[in-house]
């Protein structure tokens, strides 16, 4: 798709959202004038108009995608929200609850009975419902599993019996396969013989009787050979192929590499259980990009950003508690030197330059190094070289840019000493910076934790706190 063609299909997706907004204002007018009349007919017109109105935008919602209804469902506040969901079509419901972000699917559920859960359900694949499983109230999902037959309740426990972060988590178990004995046009007729194929269906598996995986066969190397030739004679034998156990940012990171759609997924014997398909990729992809910013920032989980007040707090409180902590520790830097700020004032005007500079710096570094750590470029081997590497650059920032910062302090307060001093404080505070942007998340990693959790929030107290303690400092040694 072009970038054309993206700007177009977003335009559009606006313009829905913008006509069921509208849809739902004009039902609130409709009802708030009809409240103020006063007459016997009052309530047949109200009735009229309101069914007309929930006509219409329940036409509006049968003709989008389920995803087009997942992003607006995620753009209206709760009310409305809920209005919308309830006159989405049942047979619908499990679609859109997979695509809408999690803080949402919560307040859709929890709209939901225990009938209209199940109804949903049991119209998913054993991955969808073990994506969905863990938000649902347990005795559905005991309710769910009874339902299920023996081979889709197996699939559902093997899926749930893997972390959410490996392969065996997102694997789909509806695929096809096929003998390596058999001629390409055996495998044609087998294929007319379908109802469909699965989604992202690029390749066909080959296994033996035994279900172990032989190789795969391209779709195009099927329809541009000889029928004629045996399935053994044209298929790959050697399929970039995961096991369960793996981690599935891994497996993510090879789809990219290696331009899959579709890879097999098989346990200890090579026996094939399941395949990994681009769409499971590409939203884990998406996820861990928003966790990794969300992270970054201090916020514990997604938040759907019409939650409530008191829901709010709890997802951002904790790393604003640190946050006031490590103000009030370069308030006390600050404390140190109240004498030398009054004897010479322009340094409360230029410390905060080499703060701010400094915790730029150091959210550069810190940026550049975590997705270093997501692409696994960074090992015991290079730590060193990537710390000098990081240093250096510091340094030369610190220089470059400490001196246009020393020159302007020489052209604004005539003191060349204070000049000098405002490039020495800002190269310190950038070496600091770059010393800190790798030592917080390779600490972090060493203790188990998100490299990107709270890392630029404990960047920024750093470059604080040895900013003002560095140049206040230096001021107070060379100044005064």
């Amino acid at each position: 798709m072009t970038e054309v063609e993206v700007k177009k299909a977003q335009e559009s997706l606006q313009d829905r959202l913008a006509q069921v907004v509208e849809l739902l204002q004009r039902q609130r007018v409709v009802e708030d004038l009809t409240h103020r009349q006063e007459g016997q007919h009052n309530d047949l017109v109200e009735n009229l108009v309101h069914r007309q109105n929930l006509v219409d935008l329940q036409r509006k919602l049968d003709d989008l995608h389920p995803a087009d209804v997942a992003y607006i469902l995620e753009a209206l506040p709760l009310q409305d929200r809920l209005t919308v969901w309830q006159l989405v079509r049942s047979d619908r419901d499990g679609d859109i609850l997979l695509e809408v972000s999690d803080s949402v699917r919560q307040s859709l559920i929890a709209d939901m009975d225990d009938h209209e859960i199940l109804a949903a359900a049991k119209e998913m694949d054993a991955d969808e419902l073990a994506d969905l499983a863990p938000e649902l109230p347990r005795d559905v999902v005991h309710e769910l599993m009874e339902s299920l037959d023996a081979q889709q309740r197996e699939r559902v426990r093997s899926a749930l019996s893997y972390d959410e972060e490996q392969v065996g988590a997102l694997m789909d178990f509806e695929m096809v396969t096929i003998r390596e004995d058999v001629s390409l046009e055996v495998v044609l007729r087998y294929l007319r013989r379908l109802k469909e194929l699965p989604n992202h269906t690029d390749k066909l598996f080959v296994v033996d009787y035994e279900g172990i995986l032989k190789g795969v066969l391209p779709i195009k190397r099927l329809l541009v050979n000889d029928p004629e030739k045996k399935v053994a004679e044209v298929m790959a034998t050697d399929p970039v192929s995961f096991h369960p156990e793996e981690d599935a940012y891994d497996a993510a990171q090879a789809f990219e590499r290696y331009d899959l759609v579709s890879a097999p997924v098989v346990d200890k014997s090579d026996r094939l259980i399941g395949r990994l398909t681009i769409d499971e990729m590409v939203d884990l992809i998406r996820e861990e990009s928003e966790s990794e910013v969300l992270n970054m920032a201090g916020l514990r989980e997604e938040e759907d950003i019409f939650a409530s007040v008191w829901r709010s707090l709890r997802n951002r409180w904790a790393w604003l508690a640190i946050n006031l902590i490590t103000a009030f520790v370069a308030s006390r830097v600050i404390g140190l030197f109240e004498g030398s700020i009054e004897k010479l004032v322009a340094l409360a005007a230029l410390m905060p330059i080499v703060a701010g500079i400094g915790g730029n710096s150091g959210n550069q570094t810190i940026t550049m190094i975590v997705r270093a750590m997501a692409l696994d470029q960074v090992s015991p081997g290079n730590t060193s070289r990537l710390m000098r590497k990081e240093l250096a650059v510091g340094l030369l920032n610190g220089l470059v840019w400490g001196g246009v910062i020393g020159a302007v302090a020489f052209w604004l307060y005539g003191s060349w000493s204070l000049g000098v001093v405002m490039t020495a404080a800002m190269t310190l505070n950038l070496l600091l910076a770059a010393f800190m942007g790798v030592l917080i998340p390779m600490t972090l990693t060493r203790l188990g934790r998100d490299p990107a959790m709270g890392s630029s929030v404990m960047i920024t107290a750093v470059t604080d706190s040895g900013g003002f303690f560095i140049f206040l400092g230096l001021a107070t040694l060379f100044l005064l």
